[in-house]
């Protein structure tokens, strides 16, 4: 059986309320797809209609060559992991594991390997006769991913999966999913997240959702570096978003000439102008930006400066200073023509 995910044109409403507007996506067989996006940007719903647990209003859903959008979720060869884990608090380790494969009527014989395996595969082998109460958070989502594994799903929904543990264990179960992903290359991961580091971390593309609606869709590094929309930019990283009017020769910023590339942009057009903090410098240089300091935030290794620049506030994160400068302090900004992306008005509205 191949795997892989196909929206074809989805839409979901409840009680007339549009929550999945006409999503087109393809999630290729051995692919990691993270949907990234705010609350209510229809992320969760387009992984249960994956799941068989919401039931399209229109459009198909698709997973591999099989039309699935009317077939039960037992049909469907999927594992899914969510948010609470969701074990059986009266069954051992290795029986919660067992649950999908009794319930499918695989043969018993079988069943103590399959376990097994799965156990192995999330480090959990040591702790097969505990129960869910004597395991840490981590631990207990280790157990719901080697439950869903033990099926052998042709796809693996994984929905909030590490928002329930702290910064450490998300760290580390984050790695283990990377693993998991490198020993699974055949089964093909939807990954609902409102985390950005887990989407950029983990997935092989991104779909940014917002508002019901598809916003943006490419490799993590795309979406840094090229945004193609005001929300991607704001919500894909952190970002100076500047309006700014598209010249002949380069874009005005109020009453300062910038050169960055305009990509097409008809002279005299509205537009924005993206850069990310980090590529933001202190002093002369290209493309120089001159104001006055509002707030300086201390970051560790870095210095996070707030400039008011012709009523706006531009961020630039430097390299911790020796001295940091008074509020007030005038100071010059600048950013390398490359480091710079223009949107163009309107893209923001999707």
């Amino acid at each position: 059986m191949t795997s892989g995910i196909r929206f074809d044109a989805v839409s979901v409403a409840y009680g007339g309320t549009t929550v999945l507007d006409r999503l087109d996506l393809t999630v290729e067989p051995g692919e990691v797809m993270a949907l990234l996006g705010p609350s209510g940007s229809g992320k969760t719903t387009a992984l249960r209609a994956v799941a068989g647990f919401v039931r399209p209003a229109a459009g198909r859903v698709l997973i591999g060559d099989r039309d699935v959008t009317g077939l039960p979720p037992y049909k469907r060869g999927i594992g899914m992991v969510v948010q609470q884990y969701a074990l059986f608090p009266h069954l051992r380790v290795e029986a919660n594991v067992a649950f999908g494969l009794k319930a499918r009527k695989t043969p018993k014989g079988e069943i103590p390997g399959r376990v097994a395996e799965a156990l192995e595969m999330t480090g959990m082998v040591a702790y097969a006769h505990r129960y869910p109460r004597e395991l840490s958070g981590g631990q207990q989502q280790r157990v719901a991913i080697a439950r869903a594994l033990a099926i052998r799903p042709e796809v693996l929904l994984l929905d909030e999966p590490l928002s329930a543990l702290d910064a450490r264990l998300r760290s580390g179960m984050l790695a283990e999913l990377a693993r998991l992903h490198r020993e699974l290359p055949e089964v093909s991961i939807l990954y609902v997240t409102h985390d950005q580091v887990e989407a950029l971390t983990l997935a092989d593309r991104v779909a940014v959702m917002d508002r019901a609606r598809l916003q943006d869709c490419g490799t993590p590094q795309d979406l840094y570096r090229r945004p193609r929309t005001e929300f991607t930019a704001s919500f894909v990283g952190n970002a100076n978003l500047l309006p700014v009017t598209v010249g002949t020769g380069g874009v005005a910023f109020g009453e300062t000439q910038l050169k960055v590339a305009t990509d097409g942009v008809a002279p005299g057009a509205g537009a924005t102008l993206c850069v990310r903090p980090h590529l933001v410098g202190l002093g002369d240089g290209p493309n120089a930006l001159r104001g006055r300091i509002a707030e300086v935030q201390w970051r560790g290794s870095t210095h996070r400066l707030y400039v008011e620049v012709d009523g706006h506030r531009v961020k630039a994160d430097v390299r911790e200073l020796r001295e940091t400068p008074p509020l007030g302090a005038e100071v010059t900004l600048h950013f390398a023509p490359d480091d710079a992306v223009l949107l163009g008005a309107g893209v923001s509205d999707g």
